[in-house]
């Protein structure tokens, strides 16, 4: 594994964490809350957002239009039944998500899970680091390349692994902002 190839599995990992912190709610309306449900739309599990256009008319409410009206109450019942928390209203039309403000004891769990999400993202950053030096140390012990190189490919792999920890450290910094502001 080379250190072009590392970086970019971090820089994959660091976005994967971002998409993540995306689902949890901050309080506010959002459409990313959605990204996760799916709908089984004729025997096929079909993204939310490829079935109906979502849209935030106001900071707590979320809109929903389906692009064909008869997955109207398929949609709603897949909202229902997945782990966003919020219960649709369906008016024959239109689905709307009320996103009641939150809680201090609901915005101590999203925190946790917030962190929950960044430790992941930083598991996986060492996993790749572990991986690099695996094979670097690989190279050095069939004499692929001297011994001040691979420790120079491995000071530049630690390098890159504080790089993409921090910013997940800076991005769950951000989400914890936005779930405890009221």
């Amino acid at each position: 594994m080379k250190l072009a190839e590392a970086e970019s599995t971090m820089q994959k990992t660091v976005e994967s964490t971002q998409r993540a912190f995306n689902t949890i709610r901050t309080g506010r309306a959002n459409a990313s809350l959605l990204d996760k449900v799916l709908v089984d739309y004729y025997g096929t599990p079909t993204s939310l957002k490829s079935l109906a256009n979502i849209s935030t008319p106001d900071a707590t409410t979320i809109l929903i239009q389906p692009y064909d009206r008869t997955s109207l109450n398929i949609v709603e019942k897949a909202i229902s039944l997945s782990d966003v928390g919020l219960t649709p209203s369906n008016d024959g039309s239109v689905i709307r998500l009320n996103i009641p403000p939150l809680t201090s004891d609901r915005r101590k769990e999203f925190v946790k899970m917030a962190s929950k999400y960044a430790e992941e993202g930083r598991v996986s950053i060492r996993n790749i680091r572990r991986d690099a030096i695996d094979a670097i140390r690989k190279q050095e012990k069939n004499a692929e390349i001297p011994e001040d190189e691979a420790r120079d490919q491995q000071d530049k792999l630690q390098k890159l692994t504080n790089k993409y920890n921090a910013r997940i450290d800076e991005l769950l910094a951000e989400k914890e902002k936005d779930i405890t502001t009221v």
